[in-house]
């Protein structure tokens, strides 16, 4: 039977199964490392429809030093004179690498388009060339995939909500975030505009329904484990070499250097 859209996958099933695409996920990992790939993963949709907790379950267990998230901040007055696509062009990966961009040059089809922060011209060059660019990536290897995650508008209100009252996740939220409450049509229709124009068999759109968190983050990374041909790196068996006898070293005295107060051990007992 089918399971109904407004109950939440168990915990106990979701935590088992994520744990075994995570270990996909560094499988995968280690064959784009020895492979030499490229991988950029786009992360889009609503404002709280789930994109930061999914893109943190990604890479959870992965090597920083292969996979690497980037969220940048408003341009600069410089890289606003720059070809619009020039600061994403700079972090996208080298051989070997795996780049998860939360939010990217899909915000001038977004927030810049809702909230006029380009001009028309701006806009309509946008929608022209990134299907360009985008084409010029996959042509050149680069594995290009791009996530909607949508979300209704009740659930996100609902969330804005939980956020508002939680001092661990008020950082979360930007009076931009609360206008798109007020707004919720003009961001639908650039959605739909957009993905007339950029939603190429090249690098097509893959939309999240992220409703329940937990079934967004297993769908999401389960469909992109299905879209690349990776296979289980063979590493080399490894073993502890034996530890080789004291040559006399003594370690310096813990009163010679600055401790960290050992707050742990006030807890005990409260």
């Amino acid at each position: 039977m089918a399971r109904k859209k407004d109950r939440r996958l168990p915990k106990k099933v979701y935590r088992s199964e994520l744990l075994r695409l995570q270990a996909e996920l560094v499988k995968l990992q280690e064959w784009v490392r020895v492979e030499g790939a490229r991988l950029v993963v786009v992360f889009e949709g609503r404002d709280a429809a789930g994109k930061g907790s999914t893109i943190k379950r990604v890479t959870e267990f992965l090597n920083p030093r292969v996979a690497r998230i980037v969220a940048l901040p408003a341009p600069t007055e410089r890289q606003q004179t720059q070809w619009y696509f020039q600061r994403y062009v700079e972090h996208l990966p080298a051989a070997g690498e795996i780049v998860l961009f939360d939010r990217s040059w899909y915000n001038r089809a977004g927030v810049e388009r809702v909230m006029k922060f380009c001009t028309s011209q701006e806009y309509a060059r946008f929608l022209h060339q990134s299907p360009i660019f985008e084409r010029l990536l996959v042509e050149d290897g680069v594995l290009l995939r791009k996530y909607w995650f949508s979300v209704s508008d009740s659930e996100q209100e609902k969330r804005f909500r939980s956020r508002l009252d939680d001092p661990m996740r008020q950082w979360k939220l930007s009076p931009m975030d609360l206008e798109s409450i007020t707004r919720w049509e003009e961001y639908s229709r650039a959605k739909d505009e957009m993905f007339v124009h950029t939603d190429i068999p090249e690098a097509p759109w893959y939309v999240v329904e992220s409703e329940d968190k937990r079934s967004a983050r297993i769908n999401m990374i389960a469909h992109l484990l299905s879209t690349v041909p990776y296979y289980e790196v063979q590493r080399p068996p490894l073993e502890l070499p034996p530890r080789p006898p004291s040559g006399g070293y003594e370690r310096t005295p813990r009163d010679m250097q600055t401790q960290v107060p050992d707050h742990a051990a006030g807890l005990v007992g409260r």
